[in-house]
């Protein structure tokens, strides 16, 4: 028995050359149009594909913006009283002791580090919890995983400029003059942002299968708050113990701010150790993120 296109034979579904020709050979591509494939770079991060998720990031940092300020009173003003708060107890407690500043009035002296480190506490803050706040979207929806700490760190770049305000009304207020140091603080805080990054893509990786990371996360970034020159200088290490503290590459990163607000002499070889640190734990952050992002939506 003959059949037209798109009747079944005894009643079998119709195959495809039965098909009326839109649903046919005839329309369908000659070329695949997704082909999905094992990476076998050693680069874990597939750096296309976020330039493709790029306006997605956009939005999310737009998001993190809205959400972060939504229904306060004071609004981008704490971004202003967090380091100026913390800048009244510090000048309390170690204002007065001598040399402490290096020659800098002390209370200048612990906003220029408090600036950048409060960017960067919030920024891992934010980051280490961005997939567990998260988890319709890494659940319900495909998009590269690295866009959501990428997106709660880049998001503190507008409380970074509301709290260079109050450092700028400082410096203009004691009387600095700026030199072409201050050509060296973009670079300086773009390592801090890499810093930031490179440790929220752990924490979050972490946050997501041990759920401790959310509160010893607040307790680490405290204890590291003084590991990180932002109290006092690391003069006051001994000469001998003070390698020490430069594997920690915020505390250079803090000194070397200083030292382009100031203009005094910066520490090459520091600022050379926490750069190759930073882009090292960025490499090593990332492959680890990449390995355990197949199981996110499993343990979240």
């Amino acid at each position: 028995m003959n059949s037209t296109p798109g009747e079944s034979v005894r009643g079998l579904p119709p195959t495809v050359e039965e098909l009326p020709a839109p649903f046919g050979d005839s329309a369908l591509p000659e070329e695949p149009l997704v082909v999905i494939e094992q990476r076998h770079s050693w680069i874990s991060i597939d750096v296309p594909e976020l330039w493709r998720s790029r306006e997605l990031l956009y939005f999310l940092i737009w998001r993190d913006i809205k959400i972060r300020y939504k229904q306060t009173v004071l609004g981008a003003a704490w971004a202003l009283l967090q380091p100026a708060f913390m800048m009244l107890i510090f000048t309390l407690v170690f204002g007065r002791l001598p040399g402490v500043s290096g020659g800098i009035p002390y209370p200048l002296f612990a906003v220029a580090g408090l600036v950048p480190w409060t960017f960067f506490a919030n920024a891992v803050a934010n980051s280490g919890n961005s997939l567990v706040n998260n988890v319709q979207l890494v659940t319900k929806v495909y998009f590269p995983r690295l866009l959501m700490p990428a997106a709660a760190v880049l998001s503190g770049v507008v409380d970074l400029a509301f709290a260079a305000l109050l450092l700028g009304g400082m410096m203009i207020y004691y009387g600095v003059r700026l030199t072409p140091h201050i050509l060296m603080l973009p670079v300086l805080f773009g390592l801090t942002t890499l810093c930031a990054i490179s440790t929220g893509m752990w924490m979050s990786a972490l946050n997501v299968k041990y759920r401790d990371v959310r509160f010893a996360l607040p307790f680490m970034i405290q204890l590291w708050l003084f590991a990180s020159s932002v109290v006092v200088p690391s003069t006051v290490i001994p000469a001998h113990l003070r390698w020490l503290l430069y594997l920690n590459p915020m505390s250079a990163i803090i000194e070397g701010c200083r030292a382009a607000l100031f203009s005094t002499p910066f520490h090459w070889q520091a600022l050379a150790l926490a750069t190759a640190i930073t882009f090292a734990a960025f490499v090593v952050a990332a492959h680890v993120f990449k390995k355990t992002e197949r199981g996110f939506a499993d343990f979240i």
